[in-house]
């Protein structure tokens, strides 16, 4: 069954969806980029007050695709006792370089999930060198968040083709990029892992914005309506 995972940034907002029991509480800070990280301390005090069950991921931020940079900023977050660690692949740099140096880390039993942008075309091909690095899974996103959604950029067919080839490898499948709510019942057949959403639960749909206990309401039984 299809989760859902939430962006949070802070220690209150993790716990108020946690209460919501959310699947993934995922840790991030919108105000600095699509994949902004938040500080290492603040990981770590979040991790340190949820439930011990309570599923966390957490981004390392937009840093370039430079291996001195990633595997640094990977162990530390790791370090906080976070589920995963998003790392988000983007534009230029060594791709390859970087997955090379995480697969140690793979090895050593970090849950690493690679984040690819819609928007920017990414070869789908690196999914098998993700694979064999050892990475736990793969999700799609949007990088500029003013171009559209994730169900604006790529049809309902070829996101299916995403799911069903990171699927076949046994990895985890996630689909994000300014969700909302009415995007749920198209997505939820595709059986990818999770659904990720932001905007969809804040004040006024602005992602960098406060979460608001109704729209999680709101989306939570739109989903439970749907799912069962």
């Amino acid at each position: 069954m299809t989760g859902m995972l939430a962006s949070v940034n802070s220690l209150a907002e993790a716990l108020l969806v946690e209460a919501a029991a959310v699947d993934i509480i995922d840790l991030k800070q919108p105000a600095r980029g699509a994949l902004g990280a938040l500080d290492i301390a603040v990981v770590a005090e979040i991790v340190r007050h949820l439930q011990p069950a309570s599923c966390v991921s957490a981004t390392i931020g937009d840093l370039p695709m430079q291996p001195e940079l990633i595997l640094p900023a990977v162990q530390a977050m790791a370090a906080t006792g976070v589920n995963y660690v998003k790392i988000g692949f983007f534009p230029g740099g060594d791709w390859l370089a970087c997955i090379d140096g995480l697969q140690v880390l793979a090895a050593q039993g970090v849950a690493l999930v690679a984040v690819l942008f819609a928007d920017t075309h990414p070869d789908m091909a690196i999914i098998d060198a993700l694979y064999k690095a050892g990475f736990r899974g793969v999700m799609l996103d949007t990088a500029d968040k003013q171009l559209g959604s994730l169900t604006q950029l790529m049809a309902l067919d070829e996101l299916q083709t995403f799911v069903d080839r990171v699927a076949s490898l046994g990895l985890l499948s996630g689909l994000a990029g300014s969700l909302r709510a009415e995007d749920v019942a198209r997505l939820l057949p595709l059986g990818a892992d999770y659904l990720g959403f932001r905007g969809a639960l804040c004040l006024q749909h602005s992602r960098t914005a406060q979460l608001d206990v109704m729209q999680i309401s709101i989306l939570r039984e739109h989903w439970q309506a749907l799912a069962y």
